[in-house]
C-alpha cells in the first residue's frame, strides 16, 4: 500500500475502534466471554447477557471495562466543548 493509503486506512481503523459495541471491544482485546467471566467471578452467560443490554449501571460498565484492562470515563459533549463528569470516579471504591 502507498503511504497515503496506509494513512487513510489508519484513520478508518481508529474511527472504527472509537465506536464499537461491548462484545466487539472484548473480542478486540483478545478476551473470550469465559475469560472475562472468570475475572469478574461470574458465569459466562452473565457476560453474554450484559453484552446484549442497552441500559446498565455505570458501575457495572466500569467493572466490565476494568476487567478488560481499561478505564471508564464519562464525558458530556457539547457544541462548544466536552466535560469529563468526575462524580462517577469514586463509585467503585465505595462498594
Amino acid at each position: 500500500m502507498t503511504s497515503e493509503s496506509q494513512s487513510r486506512s489508519e484513520v478508518k481503523a481508529l474511527a472504527m475502534l472509537a465506536d464499537m459495541p461491548l462484545h466487539e471491544l472484548r473480542q478486540a482485546r483478545g478476551l473470550s466471554q469465559k475469560m472475562l467471566a472468570d475475572v469478574l467471578h461470574v458465569q459466562q452467560p452473565a457476560i453474554a447477557k450484559l453484552e446484549k443490554r442497552t441500559d446498565m449501571y455505570i458501575s457495572t460498565l466500569r467493572s466490565h471495562i476494568e476487567a478488560m484492562g481499561g478505564e471508564l470515563e464519562v464525558v458530556a459533549k457539547f457544541p462548544d466543548g466536552a466535560v469529563k463528569i468526575s462524580n462517577f470516579g469514586d463509585i467503585g471504591s465505595t462498594v
